[in-house]
């Protein structure tokens, strides 16, 4: 019989991921969202008209509506992936932060103690937890499953607490219940208010016309020699399934192994169609985080070893990726516009 899974998130990006890689894998999956007045089904549109596939409002931060989600379902796994996950917003919202990233969770947890504890969970745990810690080894300075936490933000703070408070149940009440502890991961569904789409995003629009002109506008940046492991988001869901298949639950560091700064994903992305960046952006003090996270490179030794995960897409087919999903977007919107208005309208420029 096929397996069902609940994913908290299924709107975004690692949610929308997960949830093909599921049903490519014969699952019944039911994605949970947040009621929205507006339609946040972008990601998941190709999915709704899917047999396996089951759509059901839900707020992790009321724990009867977690109890009810688990008692009506009583699923094989359960995926939580809904967070507020912008760090830069975790400075401007801490209360709302904390109260979806860790009251949130332990609404989750206790929920499946009660009402369905031979469910398998997943947490998403956060390489922002290690802060400015780091390991030392042969090949330099890394973070992994030993290297002390340090967050810097109340995102990585509010993570590290469910992050703990899954052990501790799993401890506690014997729950198959895991976190990864996963570095940067992206693609063309990430959320457009992450550095790598809003670079993306500028260059699709750049090259489509729609910043031409009195329509110009520079690419706005922060800290751009902070360091970032990244990896594709549809590497990285492959690992969260792999952690709910062990024989016991195991929390695991989940990374490419390899880093780089936010300048060499503009130099490479913005390469690719000959350009130089420098030409288009301009350092923005306000958008600097009160407290940075300078360096981020994760082993994932343990995950490869125990799990047999390996990333199978590279930091330049990831940036390639991304860069022509958004000049494909934008096309496909300037040519709608030339038909329709003769160019772009000055109300649309900045689509």
């Amino acid at each position: 019989m096929s397996r069902a899974a609940l994913v908290t998130g299924v709107t975004g990006q690692d949610g929308s991921y997960l949830s093909d890689y599921l049903l490519d894998n014969d699952y019944n999956v039911i994605g949970l969202h947040r009621r929205s007045s507006t339609n946040s089904f972008m990601r998941i549109q190709h999915l709704l008209e899917h047999p396996n596939f089951k759509l059901e409002e839900f707020d992790i931060t009321d724990p009867s509506d977690c109890s009810r989600i688990l008692e009506k379902y009583t699923p094989d796994e359960f995926y939580n992936l809904a967070a507020q996950s912008h760090v830069g917003t975790s400075f401007k919202q801490p209360f709302t932060t904390f109260e979806i990233n860790t009251t949130g969770v332990i609404n989750l947890l206790e929920a499946l103690k009660a009402r369905s504890p031979k469910t398998r969970f997943y947490q998403a745990s956060t390489s922002e937890m290690f802060g400015e810690n780091y390991t030392i080894g042969n090949d330099g300075k890394y973070q992994n499953e030993d290297t002390p936490f340090a967050p810097q933000s109340p995102y990585a703070v509010a993570k590290l607490a469910s992050h703990r408070m899954v052990q501790i149940y799993r401890e506690s009440y014997g729950l198959y219940a895991c976190c990864g502890i996963l570095f940067n991961h992206e693609s063309p569904r990430r959320g457009e208010n992450f550095v790598t789409r809003k670079i993306t995003k500028y260059i699709g629009q750049l090259l489509n016309g729609f910043l031409r002109d009195s329509h110009y506008r520079p690419l706005k940046l922060g800290n751009i020699y902070a360091y970032r492991d990244w990896g594709h988001a549809k590497d990285f869901v492959r690992a969260m399934h792999m952690m709910l298949q062990q024989d016991s639950p195991e929390d695991f560091v989940v990374a490419t192994g390899s880093t780089h700064t936010v300048k060499e994903f503009l130099e490479i992305s913005f390469g690719l169609f000959n350009l130089n960046y420098e030409d288009y952006l301009e350092i923005d003090p306000s958008l600097y985080r009160p407290a940075e996270v300078d360096y981020l490179k994760g082993d994932s030794t343990r995950a490869r070893d125990i799990l047999g995960w390996e990333p199978e897409i590279s930091f330049k087919d990831l940036v390639s990726d991304m860069v022509y999903s958004d000049f494909e977007s934008a096309n496909q919107i300037a040519r709608h516009l030339n038909a329709s208005f003769g160019g772009p309208p000055p109300g649309l420029a900045n689509v």
